[in-house]
């Protein structure tokens, strides 16, 4: 039986990099796109925050990339 230990598990993601390669968009302006908060791209962009599937899926689609191009799973 595979059992995840969720405690250590990451979302990393390349959001920071995405946004400076898109004529360095602020979070602001990300989080106008996607209908979420500043705060929230802005934990969401550092991993202190696993985002939502559906706010995942806007932010690639945003930056034109797949899901897995933006962020990656990572298990301690």
């Amino acid at each position: 039986m595979l059992v995840i230990n969720l405690a250590k598990t990451t979302i990393r993601n390349k959001i920071r990099e995405l946004r400076f390669f898109a004529d360095e968009m602020t979070q602001k302006e990300l989080a106008e796109l996607v209908g979420v908060t500043r705060q929230t791209i802005m934990v969401i962009e550092k991993s202190k925050h696993s985002p939502t599937l559906e706010v995942a899926f806007k932010i690639a689609e945003i930056f034109g990339q797949s899901i897995e191009e933006v962020f990656q799973y990572q298990s301690a």
